[in-house]
């Protein structure tokens, strides 16, 4: 078919020089489709090469403190994807003895890999004719051939699906997934792409009828919740501060982060300082607040909006077990959190 050729070759001429393609071996192919999950490359390249280089072998990654983990993946967000990572590394070198399954259906079975990474390692790593569909490949599929269908549909899925396995180049289906992903990504952009350079501009149903603003089509999701954080910073004379690791299911699992004091509201100084005085943490204390940041710092997820604020609070000394204030650096957190740390030097 014109449209695969015409994408193979694109991709010969055009594709980036990037680590991972320099190379077929499980481990690495993983490494790097994990970390590229919601992530664009030139944010996730530099946490590949410090995985590799901290983690040559999938037995390194498994004997791992999954709190290392973490820590070397703070600031990539979607921290499922580290504790998953962390978790299948365990079992493919306790389990498999280091070696990963070579088929997409047994590949499917690990924990954190779903149909796109399996695809793409069953493909790349072992030459198995299985198409990969991301987010790249549904907007160029989207808009070359016209497609109406939700991407973000059960029955979008599944039409997308189908239609990237009748196009893939049986012959060489590693090079066709690269290839089209990379398309999606360099060619084919979500915004502004530069149509008139497109070497499939003649048969693109959405460019030929000025339709590549509206494609692919998205299921609006949800309204996003607004949530009020405030953090209290405990920071006592003999400098130390007071760090919490937030257990049970949700976004920041087994991250760290200051006491948390949830409001329904933005607080006003006043009425805060009173708030936090039957605080177990500093019930019949004296000490001192001082608010760090007088706007809310607003931290966006797929779900919900964090109205953020800092509140620093001194205090002669600590009725919790403290922590070293030199050591704070160390503890794997939220990037809203690992980003206030650096501002405030400590």
């Amino acid at each position: 078919m014109r449209f695969t050729k015409a994408v193979i070759r694109w991709y010969s001429n055009n594709k980036r020089d990037l680590p991972w393609r320099q190379t077929k071996v499980p481990y690495y192919i993983w490494l790097s489709e994990i970390i590229l999950q919601q992530t664009q490359v030139k944010q996730g390249l530099p946490y590949y090469e410090a995985f590799v280089t901290k983690y040559p072998t999938v037995f390194d990654l498994a004997n791992a403190n999954e709190s290392d983990v973490l820590k070397l993946w703070q600031g990539l967000g979607y921290y499922s994807r580290a504790r998953n990572l962390h978790a299948t590394a365990k079992y493919i070198a306790s389990e498999l003895n280091g070696v990963f399954p070579n088929s997409y259906k047994d590949l499917l079975k690990l924990k954190g890999v779903g149909d796109y990474t399996a695809s793409a390692m069953a493909s790349i790593c072992f030459n198995e004719v299985s198409a990969v569909v991301d987010g790249n490949v549904y907007r160029v599929l989207a808009r070359y051939f016209g497609m109406d269908t939700p991407i973000n549909s059960s029955k979008g899925a599944k039409q997308f699906k189908a239609l990237a396995q009748e196009l893939i180049d049986e012959k060489n289906p590693a090079e066709f997934n690269q290839a089209i992903m990379e398309f999606g990504a360099v060619q084919c952009k979500p915004k502004s792409p530069d149509c008139n350079a497109c070497p499939l501009n003649k048969g693109c149903i959405a460019f030929n009828k000025s339709r590549i603003a509206e494609l692919p089509v998205k299921i609006k999701s949800a309204k996003a919740k607004t949530k009020h954080f405030n953090f209290l910073v405990f920071i006592s004379k003999n400098q130390k501060t007071l760090l919490e690791k937030r257990e049970g299911k949700g976004i920041w699992q087994n991250l760290y982060q200051f006491p948390l004091v949830e409001t329904n509201k933005e607080q006003s100084y006043e009425v805060f300082k009173e708030l936090i005085k039957s605080h177990d943490l500093l019930t019949g204390m004296p000490f001192e607040l001082v608010l760090y940041n007088k706007d809310a710092i607003i931290h966006k997820l797929s779900h919900q909006h964090l109205y953020t604020k800092f509140w620093i609070v001194n205090v002669d000394s600590l009725l919790a077990e403290g922590v070293s204030i030199e050591r704070v650096h160390d503890f794997p957190v939220p990037i809203i959190i690992g980003n206030f740390i650096e501002a405030f030097n400590f």
